[in-house]
């Protein structure tokens, strides 16, 4: 039976497209429960058309990773200097696949709510990520795999959909050609990552902000597969001259999207009480890692278990699912600042102590979100043909600051009690921590 093309509209891409094997994969049960997954948890809390879910933005990865793919295999794109490290013919449709449907399943193993409580939910050593590999591998889409056009190793989808990084070292061939290695960059690389892309862009939209936004077309269009430096022939995805512009702009995108959206510090609040109810409801290691137990909870399941909590004031999460329902979330005491983190580096840790002794471990909390990097390292192909580093060629990459977030937080009910002792005590905590720190 000849392969039917579905198109799918999407609101940021327009159409994403499918063949009828791929749309096996779609419609398969792990693909499905990404309906009910919302992509930035509990931020439509703040930002209220973020309703978003994995589902629509694992086929936006899918439908960037070919636009990539086709791109930095065209002939005429080619560079002489890696070409012997490109397959060809048959290989190159088969890697062509083997990428889309890596795109396609690289959120399978995301928790309700992507990331809330991911670590203190699921036992030692266990990811998202490596979820996703089990997913994939699992006898379900195994069956899809080996019945499509290759056929298809599901091996091979796994390492491409978590990349090397995350790939765990205890299974199978954990090791990454370079062709491979190129592949997993275009979906989860740092620099060009289309997953990156696709949620900032996606985001963005939703939203209802600008700071996501950047030249997609342009970027896509000048990405090539590079040496990795003028003396060397390993393969790297790397940009034109042309394309450097555009590449800084996603950067400054993703600066700006965690700095005004994902570290909002009402978001941030919201994640806290809901990392607390799922852990009160749960337990620590709490979550099933089994496929069959993991893919039957979803967002709906904690929601409904939510509103319960909300009803009996015997439910671990009570307090919790109510600051969630009755929006009586934690409020900002205290924030980062340059002026006090210049005098103190662990200013806000030093705020947090003091206000936790003085009023109590329950009614604040410490934020401090892992910093995100700034400017990334990629090859860069000028115009008369040499290679230079991205950090050499670009001043914005440079000098592009690192996303560096603290919150203390504390319950509503004492907010002005606690506004106005830090305003008498404030100096005196940040100094005294300060000198403690130098004389250790």
């Amino acid at each position: 039976m000849a392969k039917h093309i579905h198109e799918i509209r999407d609101a940021v891409h327009v159409f994403d497209h499918l063949d009828s094997e791929e749309r096996k994969v779609l419609d398969s049960r792990p693909f499905q429960r990404l309906r009910h997954i919302h992509q930035l948890a509990m931020t439509y809390l703040v930002y209220p058309g973020a309703t978003h879910r994995r589902f629509e933005h694992s086929l936006g990865v899918m439908e960037l990773a070919d636009r990539v793919f086709r791109t930095i295999t065209a002939e005429e794109n080619i560079d002489n200097r890696v070409r012997k490290h490109l397959p060809r013919g048959d290989r190159l449709t088969y890697w062509r696949r083997v990428l889309r449907m890596a795109a396609l399943c690289h959120d399978l193993g995301h928790l309700p709510f992507s990331h809330a409580a991911e670590k203190e939910l699921l036992p030692k050593g266990m990811t998202h990520e490596r979820i996703t590999v089990d997913i994939i591998q699992s006898s379900e889409l195994n069956d899809i795999w080996q019945n499509m056009e290759g056929p298809l190793k599901a091996r091979d989808i796994a390492k491409l959909a978590v990349g090397p990084k995350e790939y765990p070292e205890d299974y199978e061939h954990p090791d990454f050609s370079d062709w491979e290695r190129v592949l997993s960059d275009i979906i989860v690389g740092d620099a060009f990552g289309v997953d990156r892309m696709d949620y900032l862009l996606r985001d963005s939209l939703h939203a209802g902000v600008v700071y996501g936004k950047f030249d997609q077309y342009r970027l896509i269009d000048t990405l090539r597969v590079l040496p990795g430096n003028q003396d060397s022939e390993t393969p790297v995805l790397g940009v034109e001259s042309g394309g450097l512009e555009s590449a800084e702009a996603l950067l400054l995108a993703r600066y700006f999207m965690y700095s005004q959206v994902y570290f909002h510090p009402v978001r941030r609040a919201y994640d806290r009480h809901l990392q607390h109810f799922l852990i009160e409801w749960k337990g620590k290691n709490g979550w099933p890692t089994d496929i069959d137990g993991f893919l039957q909870l979803t967002d709906d399941e904690v929601s409904v278990e939510i509103r319960q909590a909300l009803l009996d004031a015997n439910h671990p999460g009570h307090s919790n699912a109510k600051r969630l329902t009755d929006r009586k979330h934690f409020k900002v005491l205290y924030e980062r600042n340059a002026a006090d983190a210049k005098r103190n580096r662990q200013a806000a840790k030093a705020v947090f102590d003091a206000a936790k002794e003085k009023f109590g471990g329950d009614k604040v909390e410490f934020d401090n979100p892992p910093q995100k990097q700034s400017g990334v390292e990629f090859p860069v192909r000028l115009r008369d043909g040499r290679i230079a580093s991205s950090m050499a060629e670009s001043e914005v990459l440079a000098k592009l600051p690192i996303v560096a977030i603290e919150y203390v937080f504390v319950a509503p009910e004492i907010r002005d009690d606690a506004e106005k002792w830090l305003e008498l005590n404030r100096e005196q905590i940040i100094a005294a921590q300060s000198v403690e720190g130098d004389e250790q």
